[in-house]
């Protein structure tokens, strides 16, 4: 086992979630001898575009977590505004701390030490609920084969 600090804090949030898991997503290690690589699934928010979608992501953390964010990139294609095209998600909390060199967002909108795990995905999960999926271009392109599969 990695005895580094954030080694230690990642092995201890990950005991936490399995412990007290939150309903809505689930995640675990890609490899139990990585603590930095994480396989998450986001299970589609009610009454979305991703209503009963199961959203596979890869979530890496930095040796310098939790002082630097982790980067979350979905593996289910998908389209949402704030998602790139090769799924990497852009949602404040996970942009670098500090000032945003742009001004778009307060030094408070951005990554916080503070964050955990479960904190990141529920901001996810709430970015996927928002009005921003009902565009026309995301309606499309979840009609397509092979994006964000329904469970039902």
């Amino acid at each position: 086992m990695a005895s580094n600090p954030s080694a230690v804090l990642l092995r201890k949030q990950l005991a936490e979630f399995r412990k007290r898991p939150v309903e809505g997503f689930s995640a675990g290690l890609v490899d139990d001898n990585d603590v930095y690589e994480w396989d998450i699934t986001i299970f589609g928010p009610a009454d979305t575009l991703y209503d009963g979608a199961f959203l596979r992501a890869r979530m890496s953390f930095p040796a310098e977590f939790p002082l630097l964010p982790p980067k979350l990139r979905f593996t289910t294609q998908m389209w949402h505004p704030n998602i790139y095209p090769d799924g990497t998600v852009c949602i404040s909390i996970l942009h670098p701390p500090g000032n945003d060199e742009y001004g778009y967002e307060d030094a408070g909108e951005r990554w916080l030490p503070v964050h955990t795990i479960e904190s990141i995905l529920v901001s996810v999960t709430a970015l996927l609920a928002s009005e921003k999926t009902q565009h026309r271009v995301a309606r499309q392109h979840r009609c397509r084969q092979g994006t964000a599969r329904r469970s039902r």
